[in-house]
């Protein structure tokens, strides 16, 4: 950039990044601990995200951070394997999206049906409201979504005599200040973000009246928050499991990185998105996330949204987010240490109902009831067991789809007026599934009969159904029976050994 077009464009930028700083500071702290993990992990990769992936991205103006669709998987990886074992999970998964981005596989992360993405959100954003609400109250969260719904009843009680319902009102209180803002915010403020508005208000309430609430933990110095990654941890990458979730990090990292690029190229009419380009920069954001033992990060719409409504127009905005991370951790860290923890966690749990998405779930409707169905299954499927067996439900549900139109056959047999004449008329795709339909309809047609069997209607047909056809008019032309198969124009007819073609779905056949 030129030092002409820089002078231009700086103080946009840097008002912009101011913005995503104020909205990135609580969300960082708060998706870190519903990860379960400390504050600073999260603030961490809020200023790789900025510094690093903004420097590197292919979305100018998207901002890469900690994510609320990952909090839930990371939380489950901490619990079963520890904190020391997500810096390979996250070198490995990093390692992927980087050999993903140069491949330019980009555009494949991108194929994932919405309904799975939608309904993905959804169980995500319920898991974190059952689980947030117990930080809420200054309590521990359960290992299940389940769990922590069982627990609910207990938590309250045991919050009353612990002073943990003065945590519960701060978290409250949170929520409604940034349903209120969001409601009832002058346009000239658009810019301040509910979530920091909330958490100042509460911080300095709870400071005021002294309550004695859980707070943040932020070391002093933060390379004390840094866990190197150990060569020998990268021996436990030899576990399936660690496998496994690698590549779920990968993925599910991926896909939401590319949708949020998406949907900002739709907020704004500068530089489009170069996916391939963002893959990999998330990637290299990643690895580093995992050497230095923080959270993992993606491309968030929220921060992105925030960004471009700002007024950014260059990547120089992300990044300067990254450094005002930066400098209030290292300058500032006393303020974050009065945070209440319970207000973080209203921010969570108002950004998890947010997450189920009511609205898209309706939208789907236009498209039929499968795809209600298949985000309903992948929400439920999340709540009920875990992330990934719900994202596998959400796929295998699209595949069965896929599936059961390509399949769809419509089969008629029509006399035509020449006697003795009649047309095998299919229309849809002829696959091995529609044999047994094909052979019923077969069996009706009278001995003596020539049938013509246009194929311009199919959009495929399979070895198996010509096969079958071919098998018909061999065994039927001892009784007088012909059929004659019409492909683009030419006809042949099947009467013992002939040349079929037919054009469609496979190559030239000899029967």
């Amino acid at each position: 950039m030129r030092a002409a077009q820089l002078k231009a464009v700086l103080p946009r930028e840097l008002l912009a990044s101011v913005v995503v700083f104020l909205v990135a500071l609580p969300l960082c702290m708060g998706i870190a601990i519903a990860s379960g993990m400390p504050p600073a992990k999260g603030l961490i990769t809020g200023i790789i995200g900025g510094l690093v992936v903004g420097w590197l991205a292919g979305s100018p103006l998207q901002v890469s951070g900690p994510a609320a669709g990952l909090a839930v998987l990371v939380f489950e990886l901490v619990r079963q394997h520890g904190m020391l074992m997500l810096g390979p999970i996250l070198l490995l998964a990093g390692f992927l999206q980087l050999v993903a981005g140069r491949l330019r596989l980009g555009c494949w992360f991108r194929v994932t049906a919405p309904a799975v993405v939608y309904g993905m959100l959804a169980g995500i954003g319920v898991l974190i409201v059952l689980s947030q609400i117990h930080v809420m109250l200054d309590g521990a969260p359960k290992p299940s979504g389940l769990d922590n719904l069982a627990g609910f009843p207990a938590a309250v009680a045991q919050a009353i005599p612990s002073l943990g319902w003065q945590a519960g009102l701060l978290g409250l209180s949170t929520m409604l200040v940034m349903y209120l803002w969001d409601k009832l915010r002058p346009h000239s403020l658009r810019f301040v973000p509910g979530a920091l508005l909330g958490v100042g208000l509460t911080t300095v309430v709870s400071l005021v009246l002294a309550l004695q609430v859980k707070r943040v933990e932020v070391p002093e110095n933060l390379a004390d928050a840094i866990d190197w990654l150990r060569p020998s941890d990268l021996l436990n990458l030899a576990d399936p499991q660690l496998l496994i979730a690698a590549f779920a990090v990968a993925f599910i990292a991926s896909a939401e990185t590319l949708l949020s690029a998406a949907a900002v190229d739709r907020m704004h009419s500068g530089q489009r998105s170069d996916f391939d380009k963002e893959l990999s920069a998330q990637g290299v954001g990643n690895m580093l996330c995992g050497l230095v033992g923080a959270l993992p990060m993606t491309g968030v719409i929220v921060r992105s949204s925030a960004n471009v409504q700002a007024g950014a127009t260059t990547r120089l905005s992300a990044m300067f987010h990254g450094l005002w991370l930066l400098a209030f951790v290292l300058l500032l860290s006393s303020v974050l240490q009065s945070i209440p923890v319970a207000s973080l966690a209203g921010v969570l749990v108002y950004t998890g109902i947010k997450l189920v998405d009511l609205k898209a779930f309706k939208a789907l409707g236009r498209y039929g009831r499968m795809p209600m169905f298949t985000y309903a299954a992948t929400a439920l499927a999340i709540i009920f067991t875990d992330l990934l067996t719900g994202v596998l439900v959400g796929f295998g549900l699209t595949l069965l789809k896929l599936a059961f139109k390509a399949s769809r056959l419509k089969v008629s047999l029509i006399d035509l007026p020449q006697d003795g004449e009649m047309e095998l008329r299919l229309t849809g795709a002829a696959t091995f599934l529609k044999v047994p339909a094909l052979t019923q309809v077969l069996s009706t047609v009278p001995a003596g009969s020539t049938v013509h069997v246009p194929l311009s209607n199919l959009s495929y047909i399979d070895h198996s159904c010509l096969e079958l056809l071919e098998e018909w008019g061999r065994a039927n032309a001892a009784k007088g029976s012909t059929l004659v198969i019409e492909a683009r124009g030419l006809k042949r007819r099947l009467e013992g050994r002939v040349r079929t073609t037919t054009g469609i779905g496979s190559a030239p056949s000899t029967t």
